[in-house]
């Protein structure tokens, strides 16, 4: 990746950016947002999360990604999770139409590099953007990030953030009331590895059954 969080733009000012967005019209306003960003610009655009991967997988050098937190293969913070655990050296703005800070300040807690409301102007984004690339932070200017969530929540994000992409899966399934054959068959593994999952994020969530791991996680959902 030639761009991480601390890295400046490329001396030839090429860079690639992926827009992970289910709505082809906001994709083409962040594709407007990103103009000028670089002198040569890539832009991939994914409606999925598996398209999002797979542009990342296939690109030997991609910059930033724009992610929105609800669309196909996501569930709340699941895509944002998965890929800065996934690539951590791909920085990730969420582009959202939630304004929740709460929210905002949850995916930041997540490892976001910045967070724009779908409701800004394309100027505001294009200069959050450039702030990202250039390796700094963006959150809207009213948001103040010193204002934590209570200390309960807090930890919960910060065992959420501790699974693997993988786990991240799992747990995403067992709160889709999947049993262990149904995850088994659906991530192409044997029951026992799915066991040792399930084992491995009861552990890390400090809970004791796979319910309460299910109830935990719900406590983080996106605001409807």
């Amino acid at each position: 990746m030639s761009a991480g969080l601390s890295t400046p733009l490329s001396a030839d000012g090429r860079g690639t950016i992926v827009i992970a967005d289910d709505h082809p019209l906001f994709r083409g306003a962040l594709r407007q947002a990103v103009n000028g960003v670089f002198r040569h610009l890539h832009v991939i655009e994914a409606g999925t999360l598996e398209e999002a991967t797979a542009a990342i997988l296939n690109e030997p050098e991609v910059d930033l990604v724009l992610l929105d937190l609800k669309m196909p293969g996501v569930n709340g913070f699941s895509g944002l999770t998965f890929l800065r655990s996934q690539y951590p050296s791909v920085p990730v703005i969420v582009v959202s139409g939630i304004e929740d800070p709460a929210t905002i300040r949850t995916c930041i807690e997540f490892g976001a590099s910045g967070y724009i409301p779908k409701t800004s102007s394309i100027e505001t984004m294009h200069g959050a953007i450039a702030t990202v690339i250039g390796g700094g932070q963006w959150t809207p200017p009213h948001i103040r990030l010193d204002v934590g969530a209570d200390k309960e929540t807090a930890d919960l994000v910060r065992r959420l953030a501790s699974l693997t992409p993988q786990q991240m899966r799992v747990l995403t399934m067992l709160s889709e009331g999947l049993l262990n054959k149904q995850i088994a068959y659906e991530l192409s593994v044997s029951e026992a590895t799915v066991k040792a999952h399930v084992s491995a994020i009861l552990m890390k969530l400090g809970v004791e059954s796979r319910t309460q791991a299910v109830i935990a996680a719900s406590k983080i959902e996106l605001p409807a």
